[in-house]
């Protein structure tokens, strides 16, 4: 039986060069035991403004980049290289800054992008593009961990007004998926509609999830998210079994109406 899951650690910063230098220490940390254990740092990543909120990371000592494995906790099924694509955003803002290898980083295969992007939707294309998402990881973490879902060192998510996360909305049937580890959509509410995302199954059976939400635009979110489980949105539901744990790094702004309470950030 697996154990309940622990209840998530809300870190709120006063300010966005806190939160960032702070996440920075954290990921670093994370960092240094997964090295410890096995040599090498499973983490994914997600788009939107988490991108950004990483350079802390730049320049920093400590970074072991040639150990990390890097995958993507949501895409959009866009060439690489175009403005909607969450490879696309990370390279712009932080792959192209650090000396991490090409190969390290795991996208989407360009080779497929264009046949699972085509309008009308082509069901075989994307769940081409799904499966061999899907194997990326099968290689990286079978027989490994090996357990019936990867096991992430790391995942980094942020969170929609809306409360998603990755590409899983509300209301949305991938909520339910219990088996697959990637999964496609043609109906994002927000553009482009096509996008691949991790599941539940994938997301929950990390070490680490941490959530990273700044500016007053999130504060209804988060005091449903945090405050509200109960209602379901999806960021809600992230929450890792045990040992895994789950961390909210936020600033005052965002956490201005959350009364769930506060833990004070240390190492």
């Amino acid at each position: 039986m697996p154990h309940a899951p622990s209840a998530p650690v809300l870190c709120s910063f006063s300010n966005s060069d806190e939160l960032v230098e702070s996440l920075a220490q954290f990921i670093i940390k994370s960092q240094k035991e997964s090295i410890q254990k096995r040599n090498k740092f499973t983490i994914a990543v997600s788009g939107g403004s988490l991108p950004k909120q990483l350079n802390g990371l730049i320049g920093k000592p400590g970074v072991k980049w040639d150990k990390w494995q890097v995958f993507y906790a949501d895409e959009r099924i866009v060439p690489l290289d175009h403005e909607d694509s969450n490879h696309g955003l990370c390279d712009t803002h932080l792959w192209s800054k650090v000396p991490v290898p090409k190969e390290n980083i795991h996208t989407i295969d360009p080779a497929l992008i264009e046949a699972a992007a085509a309008d009308p939707p082509d069901e075989d294309a994307l769940e081409e593009i799904a499966d061999s998402y899907e194997q990326q990881l099968i290689r990286e973490f079978a027989n490994k961990d090996s357990a019936r879902f990867p096991i992430f060192d790391l995942i980094l998510l942020g969170v929609g007004p809306d409360g998603h996360t990755c590409s899983l909305f509300p209301g949305h049937p991938l909520l339910s998926e219990e088996s697959r580890w990637v999964a496609y959509i043609t109906d994002s509410p927000k553009p482009p509609p096509k996008r691949l995302t991790l599941t539940f199954p994938v997301i929950n059976h990390a070490a680490r999830v941490a959530f990273v939400a700044s500016g007053a635009n999130k504060a209804d979110t988060l005091h449903t998210v945090l405050d509200k489980p109960e209602e379901g949105l999806p960021a809600s539901r992230v929450r890792p079994i045990t040992p895994g744990q789950v961390y909210w790094f936020v600033d005052d702004a965002a956490a201005a109406k959350v009364e769930y309470p506060k833990t004070p950030f240390k190492l």
